[in-house]
């Protein structure tokens, strides 16, 4: 597997490197050595991080296929290969699921899903092509393991994330490639993702999803909310271990073991 304890020289890809935790990873990667290349969709965001990063700026849309494989052509054509992918941008809004349109379920999955989706076809042949290995790194959230109302959308996203990249790793572990997989799994992080309606395409801005300030929520202040440089350590202390995930909040681990309770007694019920 690739060594994240010797990056140094070693390429790395961060998407959603313009802002909040990629930002945060990508500048911990460049502060140890790493080759770094940032792509979000947001370019004059991307460029000023890239300049304060010491990173090299991609402008990409995860939710095309297209762009997604063109920033994999660049980057091996630039770096000959790449070492650490971390498949991080995403977006968030709140609605009811009977208030979500088709348009809001398809903003919100080319984005979330089908933004690893491309990335794991465009990238995993390169990470495949390293000798010393490599490794795969996706953002899913603690959405993946429970649910909360009105982030449907975002929920049910983060859950097929989850599937998607715990298939991934079942995958790879039996093929003998020395390519690693963490699911980084934050809880609450003080970002930009409520307000991420500002990168919605035209197309699809017929919805009834809002963007909403949860931190600022009667709701949110309950919560500890957490920077996203702390989110970029765990990680890469998780990718260090080996560990498969890569969770923020350990005092939220009750949400997720009564939802496992709930499945757990239903399978063990009397069927007749």
């Amino acid at each position: 597997m690739f060594d994240m304890d010797n990056p140094a020289g070693k390429v790395a890809v961060v998407t959603g490197g313009a802002s909040g935790i990629g930002k945060a990873a990508a500048r911990l990667l460049a502060g140890r050595g790493m080759r770094v290349v940032i792509a979000d969709i947001e370019q004059e965001a991307l460029e000023q991080a890239a300049a304060e990063i010491g990173a090299t700026a991609i402008p990409t849309d995860v939710s095309s296929e297209q762009s997604v494989q063109a920033l994999a052509d660049e980057v091996q054509r630039r770096f000959g290969g790449v070492h650490f992918y971390f498949s991080n941008a995403g977006v968030a809004s709140t609605a009811r699921i009977e208030d979500m349109t088709t348009s809001d379920w398809q903003w919100i999955f080319d984005v979330n899903v089908f933004g690893v989706i491309h990335g794991i076809r465009a990238f995993l042949p390169l990470l495949r092509a390293n000798e010393e290995g490599g490794h795969f790194a996706v953002t899913a959230s603690i959405a993946g393991h429970h649910v909360t109302p009105m982030l449907g959308g975002y929920t049910v996203s983060k859950f097929a994330v989850m599937a998607l990249a715990e298939t991934l790793a079942a995958e790879l572990a039996g093929t003998g490639d020395k390519i690693g997989l963490t699911i980084l799994c934050p809880g609450p992080v003080s970002t930009q993702l409520g307000a991420s309606q500002r990168n919605r395409p035209g197309a699809l801005a017929a919805g009834g999803m809002v963007d909403s300030n949860l931190e600022a929520t009667e709701e949110g202040a309950k919560l500890r909310w957490i920077d996203p440089d702390s989110v970029a350590a765990i990680l890469l202390r998780a990718i260090k271990r080996g560990d498969l995930y890569a969770f923020t909040h350990p005092e939220m681990a009750p949400l997720v073991l009564e939802r496992n309770r709930q499945v757990e007694a239903a399978l063990n019920a009397p069927i007749e």
